[in-house]
């Protein structure tokens, strides 16, 4: 089993110092991430907890998978690898995406 831990539905005002804390109940804790919105800051409401060992990550599973936290229930589970993504598409501004009106011409004028 591996040692980092996925740990979802979390309080969105609970904070990295209070999930390592709960967590240090089942072991010693290496880390513990709350994963944030780039663009307002907040929590995104889940977050990684990792464990010392395999036998502190299950016994962290078994403390604390479908149990209350911060007043929400949270589901905590073996952590999967991050898998390839497709790169992503720019939709930022600047360049010609096809859009507008064109280039005028001369509209029915006669030079």
């Amino acid at each position: 089993m591996a040692k980092k831990l996925y740990v979802g539905g979390l309080n969105y005002d609970t904070n990295e110092a209070a999930l390592k804390a709960a967590f240090e109940k089942a072991g010693t804790v290496d880390s513990a991430t709350i994963i944030m919105d780039k663009m307002t800051g907040r929590s995104k409401g889940f977050g990684f907890v990792e464990m010392s060992t395999d036998e502190e990550a299950k016994a962290a599973i078994e403390m604390w998978d479908s149990k209350e936290l911060d007043g929400r229930t949270i589901r905590v589970s073996e952590a999967r690898p991050m898998e390839d993504r497709p790169p992503r598409r720019d939709f930022g501004g600047g360049g010609n995406r096809g859009g507008g009106y064109g280039g005028g011409g001369s509209r029915g004028k006669s030079w």
